[in-house]
């Protein structure tokens, strides 16, 4: 399967495309140059947007060069696509921190050496420079005010209120596709399937100004089997950055995915072949958690390096099935002093994050889901001391699958 046309549609990236066949053709017989961009509105990407950085590693692996835009002048105005309200204004220093953060996260992924190396770029560099009368007269003549309400990102906000800083989004990222054009020779824009519009306009403003011919790419956007939205958990987004999301909880998240979910994620968000990977769809019952770990292995690696993928594996089956190394497993840290004086076991629940405040803590001792080193809480005033240690530790548990450690300093 030499043309990454073909690699993409198998593994199931391909929603919608501009000329299918001519792309095909383009892709394999020549090196293109693409892009996809990433507005800077958080100091990290998330889960979400990992199947898009996987769809440029495809890209890159087959030959072709990545442009990747940082969209510190797109993100003075913010994308209404998928949003239900008005983005949050960010300063223009944050902004720009927050690029400088997503450039080292992206860095993990794309090689920017040889003649296909990813060149990282930020639109603010051409945006912020545009004069508004100018740019009127010479863009925004080419665009239709009852075209653009047509697209589905422009109808839905049109029943919550579409600011006209918000419609204006659709013109400048068609212009950045022009700019990338006309600069980098970019034929190729890719994207989630909510930014078909806004890349459509981009293609047909290519032609219009400069009678090129170029291509838009959309990728499925993912829910879970459960219907949630891909990489959304109970407590919040889960984050490239390891700070943000540890190694452990990022390797967790992959393992607790729905078995339904497993054969689509190992194809998305997987370098591994498509033999092995037949060969896992095919485990049922129990067997799936092997599937499972080969998928948790392979993005965590991918993600924070191979190291951090085995201390993770290996954390996570020393709580599950006693075989690993607990190194792993999150952890907090208490004084002996404060240790010896007693601690409430309802501060230590919310202490460690296992529960998000104390009247969830109470819940969950309620409910039976709270455990100290396997035995169930069962008294909210339960105080923890020194005498509950367990080999110099304890170990709390909130449900099946979310483990704390806690060490004594």
């Amino acid at each position: 399967m030499d043309n990454v046309f073909d690699v993409l549609q198998a593994r199931g990236f391909v929603q919608q495309v501009t000329h299918p066949e001519l792309l095909r053709q383009r892709l394999g017989t020549q090196s293109l140059t693409f892009y996809i961009g990433y507005d800077p509105t958080a100091n990290s990407l998330h889960v979400g947007n990992l199947l898009t950085i996987m769809a440029m590693v495809h890209m890159q692996r087959a030959g072709h060069r990545p442009l990747v835009i940082l969209g510190g002048g797109t993100a003075m105005v913010g994308d209404p696509s998928g949003k239900t309200a008005m983005r949050q204004m960010l300063t223009p220093e944050t902004i720009a921190q927050n690029a400088q953060a997503l450039r080292g996260q992206l860095q993990r992924y794309l090689s920017l050496d040889g003649d296909h190396g990813a060149q990282l770029l930020n639109n603010a560099d051409w945006l912020a420079e545009l004069k508004y009368i100018e740019f009127l007269r010479d863009i925004g003549r080419h665009f239709s005010v009852n075209r653009m309400l047509t697209f589905e990102a422009y109808k839905q906000r049109m029943e919550t209120g579409l600011s006209f800083l918000e419609f204006n989004y659709q013109l400048l990222q068609a212009y950045d596709f022009l700019v990338l054009y006309q600069r980098h020779g970019c034929l190729l824009q890719m994207g989630g399937d909510d930014q078909w519009g806004n890349m459509v306009a981009g293609v047909d403003l290519i032609r219009r100004v400069a009678e090129g011919d170029a291509f838009a790419l959309t990728f499925p956007l993912l829910t879970t089997a459960s219907g949630q939205k891909m990489g959304k958990t109970a407590a919040g987004a889960v984050w490239l950055d390891a700070e943000l999301t540890t190694h452990y909880e990022f390797y967790q998240f992959w393992m607790n995915v729905d078995d339904r979910d497993v054969s689509r994620f190992l194809r998305y968000y997987t370098l591994l072949p498509l033999e092995d990977i037949a060969r896992l769809e095919a485990l049922q019952g129990a067997a799936i958690r092997q599937a499972k770990e080969a998928l948790a292995f392979a993005v965590t690696a991918l993600t924070h390096g191979e190291t951090a993928a085995h201390t993770a594996q290996q954390a996570a089956r020393a709580l599950f099935d006693g075989t690993g190394d607990l190194v792993g497993v999150p952890e907090t840290t208490l004084s002996q002093v404060r240790l010896a004086a007693g601690v409430p076991v309802i501060d230590l629940l919310v202490e460690t994050g296992l529960a998000a405040s104390k009247s969830a803590a109470r819940r969950l001792i309620q409910q039976g889901g709270a455990t100290l080193n396997g035995t169930r809480l069962a008294q909210l005033e339960a105080v923890i001391t020194s005498a509950d240690l367990h080999e110099g530790a304890l170990l709390l548990r909130a449900g099946k699958k979310h483990y704390h450690r806690v060490v004594v300093a």
